[in-house]
């Protein structure tokens, strides 16, 4: 697959790793996450969530912030991930 246009970072490569220990941390599926964070007002599908922990997709403030609610985190928590 080719290089996202957008790029991801360093810091967005820390991130998703966060997410992805996070959710299987709680024993959450993809689809139990990406129905979380829907419930929460930001639609999210599993391809989307899937996309994002494997750094093909970026995840904008506003997924972040729902990501962390869902998970029962602060978005600082996923965003502070450095291991």
């Amino acid at each position: 697959m080719p290089a996202s246009p957008l790029g991801i970072g360093p810091a967005s490569v820390l991130t998703a790793r966060a997410i992805s220990r996070a959710r299987t941390a709680r024993g959450f599926a993809q689809r139990q996450l990406a129905e979380r964070v829907s419930a929460l007002g930001r639609p999210m599908t599993i391809t989307m969530l899937s996309r994002i922990e494997c750094r093909q997709r970026r995840c904008d403030v506003d997924d972040l912030v729902a990501l962390a609610a869902a998970l029962g985190l602060s978005p600082l928590d996923l965003l502070a991930e450095t291991s």
